[in-house]
């Protein structure tokens, strides 16, 4: 599929696609009662558009300027500001900053006012669907609010406000960086609270319907839920901690436990099987948590819990091979977001959170290295070739991270993504090597006896291509994704300006833009995000091979292009964005449909190059004995 995104990824001149947009009515439903679904998608208006990312705190600088420039307008409140005076900087700024970030701010209400949140619900219930199974959310890394129930004197000025996930977590930074740090981050060796510290994951609802005033995350999907029959006595929102490692939050949250109580009592109340529906990381959460409910060292529900109390996991955008981006956050502090900023962005960021400082803290939020990438060269390639590699690409994706000639403090060749986590954790301080390395796995097994044999081991139970699908036959699983927009793929790395000034090792070589590499990024394809291969690989291939979905678990696919409105900050009903897609009304009647019975209706729908890549990754189905036998007898 020749693609806009693919030739700025590898810099090959294809023919462009021009397309005229065809309008689809609000009210028309894409599936009729008793047809199997078709997707229908819509050309896109233009393939360019500004994009407003928040992802991790390499964004956060994005949260803070549009509460600057929005103070006076009635789209965004921020009453717990208090004492913050904007008025000086505003002088500061130049007239057109401000102007187009007031600009981005309406557009944003201009779109809340026009978009009809709840047709999507409606219609389906005009179709005489309802609510009928239980819906469990679980929420991917950052959308759920953190807030504080601390009772130091550090602590009391914040208790029960948000120090993630709201205006306070603006006022405290700007005001009090140093008390923020302290209560965001986690404990260096316990990876749990440090002394005097008490931050919890807020919960219900509100807890994940909007990051910020504004700037909605799951709220489009509450609101079709409940034109459908929905409410708090058949949906529930599992938030959690996500700065926590897996093991730990169960150690201090007892947050599997909890989940399993919710699930069981859900099934025992509604008389049929719930749906779990899991965004970005928690996609992870949940495969962890089938294997700990399973297991004598965690939930003691036996192998066939999850087919008596599941009906169908939603995996929406879910990262189950990680994310590369992971990577230069815990090694620099940076990523796209940052690299590719102003100067006027920069000169923000660094003043409120440096890259070094913003490295300490992503170590310090064990639950954050869960989504470094698995699978090694198998899954992302050598320095020769890597599956996604496109037809006259001149340098293999294989190639993670890349440093130019002359560089000489820098290592003298390219790494893989094996080579780069190893120089992770070999650079790393030991504290943050033993909590990755105590929590969690990034291999491939290659036969049978290794995936059953690493369900004794819980470091393995993130990990999709060490561990197996639950043995629940009955159980379906959808894979919802967006594609078609540029994603980090692969860097340029280069010494620090001055080195003896910081602990940072290297950092993105922004100054180099050259055919595809734009500020040292290198673009492939994905959501923005998550990279088309940890969406797509396990989807569309790995749980094909049987070692890895023994029970025969039923994947159905659908992939969703990214077609944004050109004008709309968010990207419309359209959009494939990793978080933008909670609000694209296509996902949001898929998981009405499963969610009122009738998910046998979806077929596949893949349109990306996936399966084409999945078969170039050098996992491969285990041979039968016998065969290997005779292979070994020639």
């Amino acid at each position: 599929m020749a693609t806009t995104f693919r030739r700025r990824a590898v810099g090959v001149d294809l023919p462009s696609e021009s397309s005229t947009p065809t309008p689809s009515p609000r009210d028309e439903s894409p599936v009729k009662p008793g047809d199997r679904v078709k997707i229908v998608h819509h050309r896109p208006k233009t393939r360019k558009r500004k994009s407003t990312a928040i992802f991790l705190l390499g964004s956060l600088f994005g949260i803070i300027a549009a509460g600057l420039f929005a103070k006076s307008n009635d789209l965004i409140d921020f009453p717990e500001i208090g004492e913050l005076s904007m008025d000086s900087l505003f002088d500061a700024l130049p007239a057109g900053l401000v102007k187009d970030m007031r600009d981005l701010v309406n557009g944003e209400r201009d779109f809340l006012e026009s978009y009809d949140s709840f047709s999507v619900g409606l219609k389906v219930r005009s179709e005489g669907l309802s609510a009928r199974l239980p819906i469990i959310m679980i929420p991917g890394v950052i959308s759920t609010g953190l807030e504080s129930w601390g009772t130091s004197n550090i602590s009391r000025p914040y208790f029960r406000k948000r120090l993630w996930g709201s205006w306070s977590m603006m006022r405290a930074l700007v005001m009090e960086k140093e008390v923020w740090k302290r209560h965001i981050m986690l404990d260096e060796r316990t990876g749990l609270d440090p002394p005097g510290i008490k931050l919890r994951a807020a919960q219900g609802f509100d807890a994940t319907d909007f990051f910020i005033t504004g700037y909605w995350i799951w709220n489009k999907i509450l609101e079709n839920l409940a034109s459908l029959g929905y409410d708090p006595t058949n949906s529930f929102t599992a938030a959690y901690d996500w700065r926590l490692s897996y093991p730990n939050l169960e150690v201090r949250d007892q947050y599997f436990t909890r989940l399993k109580y919710y699930i069981e009592m859900a099934v025992q109340v509604q008389q049929e099987k719930v749906v779990l529906t899991s965004h970005s990381m928690g996609g992870q959460v949940l495969f962890y948590f089938f294997h700990w409910v399973a297991s004598d060292q965690g939930g003691h529900g036996g192998d066939d819990w999850v087919e008596r109390h599941v009906d169908s996991w939603i995996n929406v955008s879910g990262c189950m091979l990680g994310a590369l981006k992971d990577v230069t956050a815990l090694l620099s502090g940076e990523m796209r977001d940052t690299a590719q900023l102003n100067s006027f962005a920069v000169y923000g960021l660094e003043k409120f959170l440096s890259k070094e400082e913003r490295a300490q803290i992503f170590r310090a939020m064990p639950g954050m290295s869960s989504m470094l990438p698995m699978g090694g060269n198998a899954i992302w390639g050598d320095l020769d070739s890597a599956p996604d590699d496109q037809p006259g690409q001149e340098h293999s994706f294989g190639a993670f991270l890349n440093f130019r000639p002359g560089n000489w403090t820098m290592p003298a060749k390219n790494f893989t993504v094996e080579d780069a986590m190893a120089y992770l954790l070999d650079t790393a301080e030991d504290w943050y090597r033993e909590q990755v390395e105590g929590s969690y796995s990034q291999g491939v097994a290659h036969t049978s006896a290794e995936v059953m044999a690493n369900e004794r081991d819980p470091r393995k139970w993130i990990n999709p291509l060490e561990t197996r699908l639950p043995l629940a036959p009955s159980l379906k699983v959808y894979c919802f994704y967006g594609v078609g927009k540029p994603t980090e793929r692969g860097y340029y790395y280069r010494s620090p300006e001055a080195p003896s000034l910081t602990s940072i090792n290297m950092t993105i070589d922004t100054a180099y833009t050259e055919g595809g590499i734009d500020h040292g990024i290198i673009m492939g394809e994905g959501d923005g995000t998550v990279n088309l291969m940890s969406m797509g690989y396990m989807c569309n291939k790995g749980w094909n091979i049987k070692r890895y979905n023994p029970a025969g678990v039923k994947v159905t696919v659908v992939e969703m292009p990214h077609e944004p409105e050109r004008f709309n900050p968010r990207g419309g009903p359209n959009t494939a964005d990793h978080v933008d897609i909670l609000g694209r009304q296509t996902l949001n009647e898929l998981i009405l449909r499963v969610a009122a019975g009738q998910g046998h209706t979806i077929g596949n729908h893949v349109v990306s190059n996936i399966r084409e890549y999945a078969e170039k990754a050098k996992v491969y189905e285990e041979e039968e004995p016998a065969v290997a036998a005779e292979k070994g007898s020639l």
